[in-house]
């Protein structure tokens, strides 16, 4: 079977739009910065989570902030209809030895979830038209969380997304909390089931 040049670029992408993701770092949004001299900042703001920065677009003049420098940010971010809230929280990065990340903060209790988003690289196999030439993959992005608990003594504690890990840092009713994710029928790595745990496992503490 013969295939012509613009039937292989169709495929090509119609492959590759299957695969588009919204990155959210890559956009600007409209929100405010709170910096540590508790000056406000109000803007377009986009932020980078590899670097821990935050540009802001006043009046087409580009500022750039450190998360040495921000207490607080909060975007509106349009692909979700939601306000989110970032801190800069100081982390351990090697024993002895703490510098300030920013942090997403998906739920705020007693017991607070946090998240740090990146965009990943990953390859997939492709079918039909380049199963005649054998395995043949290509790349794609996606937007990929790494989970962090904040206990009320102030420790940032990272969580793998694993079941056994859940359970080691969230050690109190645990035999209410894993009856709640299994009637519910939860994921221990989805980003929404990890809120609905969080929020239950807070239900729990407080009550």
């Amino acid at each position: 079977m013969k295939f012509s040049y613009l039937f292989v670029l169709l495929v090509f992408w119609l492959t590759k739009d299957a695969y588009a993701q919204y990155f959210p770092s890559e956009v600007w949004h409209d929100g405010k910065i709170t910096l540590l001299s508790g000056e406000d900042i109000q803007g377009k703001i986009k932020y980078n989570f590899e670097s821990d920065l935050v540009q802001v677009n006043l009046n087409n003049t580009i500022q750039t902030y450190s998360a040495r420098k921000i207490l607080y940010f909060e975007i509106y971010d349009q692909e979700v209809e939601r306000y989110r809230q970032f801190y800069a929280l100081p982390f351990s990065v090697r024993p002895n030895y703490k510098v300030p990340m920013f942090f997403e903060v998906l739920y705020e209790n007693t017991m607070t979830l946090l998240c740090r988003e990146s965009v990943i690289q990953e390859s997939i196999p492709q079918y039909g038209y380049y199963s005649y030439y054998g395995n043949r993959y290509t790349s794609r992005y996606r937007l990929a969380f790494d989970y962090y608990f904040l206990n009320k003594e102030g420790q940032i504690i990272p969580y793998s997304q694993k079941k056994d890990d859940l359970y080691a840092i969230l050690t109190k009713n645990k035999d209410s909390l894993e009856k709640y994710v299994k009637e519910n029928r939860l994921k221990y790595d989805r980003h929404r089931d990890l809120v609905r745990i969080t929020a239950y496992y807070n239900s729990l503490l407080n009550s």
